[in-house]
């Protein structure tokens, strides 16, 4: 498939190829473009579809030599193949009988107007051709135009052939003639925007097959929007055919800055000057200046010159780290020490800013992604963190914890061109880092209160977006300090206290209330909340009671759940010799588990002076949930994994402490259902490894005490709150999110159940 039939030059740089592909010769309409990739290390490229045999099963296209992917594929061979052929792509051309259509072209534009010409002499229209070029032996297709045309006038800038003139003089002389009832247009924008000119003076309709850059195609990337009547549109899924008397021709040539330089000196589409096409360069310099783009700040920065396949080319950017030495000889020195300006501007270079950016469907928040990139890409950061507020309640927090690579990274369309994700988390972290937005509480109050439990991310994120709504909120937290799991459960090394400090500071200049040491079930009913005049309350509680495994030797001395043992060490200091209860400084530690929080663990208990580090993971590397860059810091920092392995027993020693893990080897076998491969015991298989702490990360449950206080309130089998699909349970004034509703959460998504029952509660409130 996809290979070349035949092959041609009209010129040094023009060919028209004819390529096998039945099927979309077999849907192929008037109008329709495909994208090809010549091969695995090509662009995708886009080309319109100038014919097409159904029977033969081919498609012909006509090919400029003007850059390295075009240069490639009018050097392939008859019988050569093209890796990819994509289509047929875009909208057909409207076609009907409208009377007498003239078809204004210029150069390798006479390509995709040939169909069009003689679909419309199909349609019973009186078809004339105005083919423009600035020599005869630029013409191209003429004859075949003529076939499917009542008439064609020939322009050239020399009087080679046909008149001396310009595309719109040859246009005017047949409007002057005869009456016109439409026009087409196809050639370079500044072409199209002349003949638009000319013809919206007599209102005769004109259509303009518009070429803007394009990367995918298929509507992802955006990098083909022009704005038409005032709203974006896109030429690969809206086009490429639009009115041309609505076309914002002067944003579109903006947008294609890059080559003024090129269409200055000859015409892109054929070599030909722009005199030729009806327009000079002076006229084109008066237009790419006539409305120069104006961002709402002044960039700091140059805008980035180059094209969408310049974007794509950049390499990823990689996060500044301390060195592994360094960093595990601390429990406070942050190991990603984020980027520098430079860095995050290069990096914003990348983003197609795509029409359909998949990366905001896949932020649980709902972050404007290209949007904040944007303004990034000119240095403005408070911009962007404008933007990122408008979604966001904790961006430093989200842009150093959140698994993008899971969620908003995993649909970037550079994945999909085989190159890495733009560094989303990265780019959220500086902006969170580097702006000094300045938040306020609202100056309208809707003068009615709410209550939340917990101040974990569910928590935060619920309370910000309803102290944005007008409401009194106030946070009552079960411990001392405010943040939950960002500040008990995340070691500092990975999230400094004091950037969620700075988050919730942010929160307090919004009016937000915070009440520590108030255990709500305990402390205070939800009746109590009710007779203190909160009108509804939002139960972030988050995790309660650790999972352990069952097995023989698990409440030995030196065996502790990962909840114990890192709140101990992040939230009661536990690490100093000063402490009252310190923690045990072990030198062989074994890890069971694979998620984020066991990543933690091992790397904490390796700062702490383990000697030996492991992870004793069930499954293979490949099924462990952790972040990949969790795993790969760890492994940096020497903690040893045995993946395969579960561990069935702990042997104590004279004192009564853990000395021993005997771990069953394991095979994968079937997914189970999450997905995953099920482990599966090698029958008569162990091995035992000495220990002298285990820390066991299999899994917490729902916090207890909310569900048990509550009379009336549904929860489920596994302890959990039952809520609908806006986070409201059994009694209608207590909505809830995060792990007391999942059982287990991350940062963001417990962050998106808060926005969502923040926005829930308001209308419920709305309407009491």
């Amino acid at each position: 498939m996809n290979t070349i039939i035949s092959k041609r030059f009209f010129s040094e740089n023009v060919a028209e190829i004819v390529i096998e592909a039945p099927l979309i010769a077999r849907s192929r309409r008037a109008g329709h473009f495909v994208i090809v990739r010549v091969d695995k290390n090509g662009e995708r490229m886009p080309l319109t579809i100038a014919d097409a045999d159904v029977e033969k099963g081919t498609i012909t296209l006509v090919v400029q030599r003007i850059g390295v992917s075009s240069s490639k594929l009018c050097a392939l061979e008859v019988g050569d193949s093209v890796a990819d052929l994509v289509g047929p792509l875009g909208k057909a051309t409207d076609i009907k009988n409208f009377g007498t259509v003239v078809c204004a072209c210029g150069g390798v534009g006479a390509a995709p107007m040939l169909p069009i010409a003689k679909a419309l002499k199909e349609a019973g229209n009186r078809v004339i051709t105005v083919l423009a070029a600035r020599t005869a032996e630029l013409i191209i297709l003429k004859d075949q135009l003529e076939a499917v045309s009542d008439e064609v006038m020939v322009m050239t800038d020399d009087g080679s052939m046909g008149q001396k003139g310009l595309v719109t003089t040859g246009v005017e002389q047949v409007i002057n003639r005869e009456q016109v009832d439409k026009c087409v247009t196809i050639g370079p924008a500044i072409m199209m925007k002349f003949v638009a000119l000319t013809t919206k003076k007599y209102n005769i309709p004109t259509e303009a097959s518009l070429n803007t850059i394009m990367v995918d195609g298929t509507g992802m990337c955006g990098a083909c929007r022009v704005t038409v009547n005032g709203k974006t549109k896109f030429v690969c899924v809206d086009g490429p055919e639009f009115d041309a008397h609505a076309v914002d021709f002067d944003e579109m040539l903006s947008r294609l800055r890059q080559y003024k330089n090129e269409e200055v000196e000859s015409m892109s589409l054929g070599g030909q000057e722009f005199s030729s096409l009806g327009v000079t360069s002076e006229q084109v310099q008066s237009t790419l200046n006539s409305k120069a783009s104006k961002p709402s700040v002044t960039p700091l920065v140059p805008p980035f010159a180059g094209t969408a396949k310049d974007r794509v080319a950049i390499p990823r950017v990689k996060m500044n780290e301390l060195k592994p030495e360094e960093r595990i000889q601390s429990l406070y020195a942050e190991v990603n020490q984020g980027l520098t300006f430079e860095q995050a501007v290069t990096e914003a270079h990348r983003c197609l800013n795509c029409k359909k950016p998949t990366c905001v469907e896949g932020c649980p928040v709902n972050i404007n992604i290209p949007g904040f990139i944007k303004q990034l890409e000119i240095g403005n950061i408070l911009g962007a963190a404008q933007i990122i507020s408008e979604s966001s309640t904790l961006p430093a927090v989200c842009g150093r914890v959140c698994p993008q690579e899971k969620q908003c990274e995993a649909q970037c369309i550079h994945l999909k061109m085989g190159k890495e994700a733009v560094a989303i988390g990265y780019l959220e972290r500086f902006v969170a880092d580097n702006s000094e937005l300045k938040v306020t509480s609202p100056a309208l109050k809707v003068g009615k209160k709410v209550a939340v439990v917990g101040s974990g991310p569910a928590g935060l994120a619920f309370a910000g977006d309803m102290a944005k709504y007008g409401y009194d909120v106030t946070v009552f937290e079960a411990l001392h300090e405010i943040g939950g799991v960002l500040k008990y459960g995340i070691p500092e090394f990975r999230l400094p206290n004091r950037i969620v400090d700075r988050e919730i500071e942010g929160l307090r200049a919004l009016g937000v209330t915070f009440q520590t040491d108030v255990i709500v079930g305990k402390t205070l009913s939800i009746d109590d909340l009710q007779a203190e005049g909160y009108q509804a309350v939002f139960v972030g509680s988050g995790a309660g009671l650790p999972r352990f495994m069952g097995i023989p030797g698990e409440n030995l001395n030196g065996v502790l759940s990962c909840n114990e043992y890192l709140t101990r060490v992040n939230l009661m200091n536990a690490a100093s010799e000063t402490s009252d209860t310190p923690v045990l400084k072990a030198k062989n530690v074994a890890v069971i588990g694979g998620g984020n929080t066991a990543m933690d663990a091992v790397r904490t208990a390796k700062r702490l002076g383990a000697e030996r580090a492991m992870v004793i993971y069930r499954r293979s590397e490949e099924e462990m949930p952790a972040r990949v860059e969790e795993v790969r810091h760890a492994k940096e920092e020497g903690v040893e994994f045995m993946t395969l392995h579960n561990p069935i027993e702990y042997h104590a020693d004279e004192n009564g402490r853990v000395k021993e893990a005997v771990l069953q080897v394991m095979e994968l076998g079937e997914p189970d259902e999450s997905g995953r491969r099920s482990p599966v015991a090698v029958e008569g298989k162990t091995v035992t490894i000495p220990v002298d702490e285990v820390i066991v990360s299999v899994g917490v449950s729902p916090n207890p005490l909310i569900p048990a206080s509550v009379a009336g309130l549904e929860v489920s089998k596994r302890g959990t709150i039952v809520v609908n699909e806006h986070m409201q349970s059994s009694i209608p004034m207590l909505f809830a999110g995060g792990d007391i509703v999942r059982g287990g959460a991350t940062v963001i998504l417990a962050m998106a159940d808060g926005r969502n029952a923040a926005k829930a509660m308001h209308e419920y409130l709305t309407n009491q």
